[in-house]
């Protein structure tokens, strides 16, 4: 089965799943990583788009052993300047408007906005369950996009984005890359799965739903869960 199948697998295996529970919820952050509980009344609604295309010269890929070895994943970096999540390297996305025809839409609006590229060569091959960020009180849907035909990305707006750049999904499976990142808030300790790719540091939701996501696929590769890192706040 090609990659491009076993994501749209992926997302039609967990529809079924969720259809068969009927107060099912949002995916919740894992236990290890919760500060505080979503607030469902006040909580807003936004769309991620988490972008596969096959690997070129835009991105540094590093041979590994890891499947598949012909893929790569669209990130953005957030500018330092912005008063929430300042640095943190993201995937495109952002609230869902009014107007929005649904999270996929929002989801391929603001990756126009953020990274320039053109929604008419993305392939959707579904969504995944709405997850909660608590932190920023969000319920976020990631939606799972095709890049059947490329086009430039670049930072559009540099007041929000510091960089739009590519990771070989090899590269983030590589258990040399993975590490979990801690965090030490208000007299708790959390720690959850990231990835550490060439000084590109992917932690938080972002890392979550990538880990989660490699997991369900059975791409992960055995890696080190005590080898810790203090997350960069």
């Amino acid at each position: 089965m090609s990659a491009r199948s076993e994501l749209a697998e992926l997302v039609r295996r967990t529809r079924r799943e969720r259809a068969g529970l009927p107060d099912a919820g949002p995916v919740r952050m894992p236990g290890s990583w919760r500060f505080k509980p979503v607030e469902p009344g006040s909580a807003r609604r936004a769309a991620v788009l988490i972008l596969f295309g096959r690997l070129d010269d835009v991105a540094a890929h590093h041979e590994s052993r890891a499947v598949p070895a012909d893929l790569d994943v669209l990130f953005v970096q957030r500018a330092d300047t912005l008063r929430k999540h300042p640095g943190q390297i993201a995937f495109p996305g952002g609230g869902i408007d009014a107007d929005d025809h649904g999270s996929t839409a929002a989801a391929l609006r603001e990756a126009r906005e953020e990274t320039g590229l053109d929604p008419d060569g993305v392939e959707i091959l579904g969504e995944l369950p709405e997850a909660e960020l608590p932190v920023s009180n969000f319920l976020v849907t990631p939606v799972i996009g095709w890049w059947s035909r490329e086009s430039e990305v670049f930072a559009v707006d540099p007041a929000e984005s510091a960089k739009v750049f590519r990771v070989p999904v090899a590269d983030l499976l590589d258990p040399a890359n993975r590490v979990m990142a801690v965090v030490e808030r208000d007299g708790l300790r959390r720690a959850a799965p990231a990835f550490d790719v060439d000084g590109a540091f992917i932690w938080g939701f972002t890392a979550i739903v990538l880990d989660r996501m490699f997991d369900e696929l059975g791409w992960t590769q055995p890696w080190d869960r005590g080898r810790e890192v203090p997350a960069p706040l």
